[in-house]
């Protein structure tokens, strides 16, 4: 008679997709005796695919044995002793038995028969001791389990009856992690359609039960939470974070089985990532906001204490596509990974290709003779020319050659004309070798430049615009999410009207659900003309011109108290008491005058 086990080990034996290299390898090592240590984060499929692995065994006529540590009393006796000269050991949840990791390696594996073949599978990698033993170092084979393929991810999907139009999107959601696929599988079931995990909060619960380890205290989640908001966490970062001995909290994390270490810092594991940042924006939306707050500014901090140009635009692509795939704007959640790609300055040679790329070569070969420093390449992994991108200057010199370069032009001279020394910047040109204008590692390295630029923005830039874009209707929702309004054929933005830090305060009230408006288009000068009426107003000052007085250097918050917030007395007779000419008054009040409206500007 058949087991109602052995129904469900053949159900979940048929619903195992992908994972045919590991397959292969076991088939392999069923020929010798032999380790097997298989190890990823929670609801990778590490036990879907000892359930592979012990089909494989019992089909070559072997018996296995298997064992779960959650099952087990944490004592040596307890652990299986199987018989014969070649038996399968399957020991599943090994991390739960490190704490006699060293008596299962020296005393209980080695009293196994000669012939025997094991499988360990656990969250963390072997350790160190396993690595420096040469013996066990033959004998094993290390297998890192990670998310599943594209293609196989929608495979289990449609083995889990998911219509095939929402099937990429919860692949997408998922990052093919095989938990998170199965869950958002149910969650379809049910009629949910959901766009990222945020939308499926009884998911993102059911997945920080099984991912994310026990934190020890409060600043420990905090640790936690911060280090999934960005692409690699430091040291540096947490102290900005959370403040205290960042160095005792970096050391926890690095304990973590899902969180990594990379050249930048440590990061958690994708889902992982997703999931804490979905459950505390779902369950504290007034400590999400302060988090992701403070964030912005550290980030910052850190990408501009790098001093090589090419590990802060890796550093900022790497959030390119951690922000893109939780955004809802289409473009920002289509950026793939770069796959190693990476910019790179223009090389001798490198026009040739560039041209060859360049819908419009005429005009691409006119600025690479003009400003060839504007130029930015995108190279390949293997160092192989794939894309470009150019951000020239843009001052009125080369009217009547480029049509959307002069469009871009008498946009700004219309709206708000540089003053002398301000600079305007314009994205004029951008492709990929193989996909033009659409979703590619050249795409994500164009809109990470363009980040990097911000992030680095000098005093004197005034504007700042891209054009050139194919379909520019299609980049419209995500330009405007960014404060990059329609100026003829492309978007623009002028930063004497929101600075960096109000853009990026802007940017941080629209994550968080803010719509996205168009402030009423008012020039510097406007402005200045607004604030000097506001000064010369009868009645009590308005609270941010006090603010802004308050502000200023001891010298000018007295003069303009003096003048504006409690006058007492003309401004000659003000002159007089300061023992200054009238006209040495005058100037030295509008000075102040002009360092109020600057605070003010930057600080709407």
């Amino acid at each position: 008679m058949t087991r109602l086990g052995q129904t469900l080990d053949d159900v979940r034996r048929r619903s195992l997709v992908g994972r045919d290299a590991e397959l292969a390898l076991f088939r392999e090592a069923l020929a010798g005796p032999g380790l097997i240590f298989v190890h990823g984060p929670g609801g990778v499929g590490k036990s879907a695919l000892l359930d592979g692995f012990a089909g494989l065994a019992a089909a070559a006529g072997r018996e296995p044995v298997r064992a779960d540590a959650r099952h087990l009393a944490l004592a040596p006796e307890a652990l299986p002793v199987p018989a014969g000269p070649r038996p399968v050991l399957i020991l599943d949840t090994y991390e739960l038995l490190e704490p006699i990791d060293d008596w299962v390696r020296e005393q209980y594996l080695p009293s196994l028969p000669g012939g025997a073949l094991v499988v360990l599978a656990g969250r963390r990698a072997p350790g160190p001791r396993w690595r420096a033993d040469p013996a066990w170092r033959a004998l094993t084979r290390v297998v890192e389990l990670g998310n599943l393929a594209a293609g196989d991810a929608r495979a289990l999907l449609a083995a889990q009856h998911v219509a095939a139009p929402a099937r990429e999107r919860l692949v997408a959601i998922s990052r093919g992690h095989p938990l998170t696929l199965s869950l958002l599988a149910d969650a379809a079931g049910r009629g949910a359609e959901p766009r990222t995990l945020a939308d499926v909060p009884d998911v993102v619960g059911a997945l920080v039960g099984q991912l994310v380890e026990q934190a020890p205290s409060p600043r420990h989640r905090a640790a936690l939470e911060a280090c999934a908001l960005v692409p690699a966490t430091t040291e540096d970062y947490l102290r900005a974070m959370v403040g205290g001995d960042a160095g005792e909290l970096f050391g926890w994390l690095r304990t973590l089985s899902f969180v990594r270490d990379s050249p930048y810092g440590l990061y958690p594991h994708d889902v992982v990532r997703d999931v804490l940042d979905a459950d505390l924006r779902w369950r504290d939306p007034e400590r999400y906001a302060e988090t992701y707050a403070r964030k912005l500014v550290a980030f910052r901090d850190q990408v501009r204490a790098m001093s090589d140009e090419r590990a802060q635009l890796e550093v900022v692509v790497r959030m390119v596509v951690l922000n893109g795939a939780r955004s809802r704007l289409d473009l920002l959640n289509a950026l793939p990974p770069t796959m190693g790609a990476y910019a790179d300055r223009l090389r001798p040679g490198d026009e040739a290709g560039v041209l060859a790329m360049a819908a419009g070569p005429d005009l691409v070969a006119y600025w690479l003779r003009r400003q060839p420093e504007a130029f930015h390449v995108f190279r390949t992994a293997g160092g192989q020319l794939c894309g470009y991108a150019a951000c020239v200057e843009l001052d009125g010199t080369d009217a009547g050659v480029d049509p959307v370069a002069d469009a871009m032009w008498q946009h700004v001279l219309r709206q708000d004309p540089p003053l002398p020394g301000e600079r305007v910047r314009a994205w004029r040109f951008f492709g990929d070798r193989e996909r033009g204008q659409g979703p590619s590692p050249s795409m994500t390295l164009f809109v990470a430049c363009q980040m990097l630029a911000i992030m680095k923005l000098r005093a004197d830039v005034a504007w700042t615009l891209v054009g050139g874009l194919d379909d520019a209707e299609s980049w419209a929702p995500t330009m405007e999410f960014l404060d990059f309004w329609p100026a003829g054929p492309g978007y623009a933005h002028d930063w004497r009207r929101t600075g960096v830090d109000r853009w990026t305060r802007q940017l941080h009230a629209r994550h968080l659900g803010a719509p996205v408006r168009r402030e009423p288009p008012v020039s510097r000068a406007e402005f200045a003309d607004a604030v000097r009426a506001a000064l010369r107003a009868p009645g009590r000052p308005d609270g941010r011109l006090e603010a802004g007085i308050a502000a200023l250097d001891p010298a000018a918050r007295e003069l303009l108290t003096r003048t504006y917030l409690r006058p007492t007395m003309t401004q000659e007779r003000l002159a007089v008491a300061l023992h200054l000419s009238f006209n040495t008054y005058r100037r030295h009040r509008d000075r102040a005058v002009d360092q109020l409206v600057a605070w003010l500007w930057e600080h709407r």
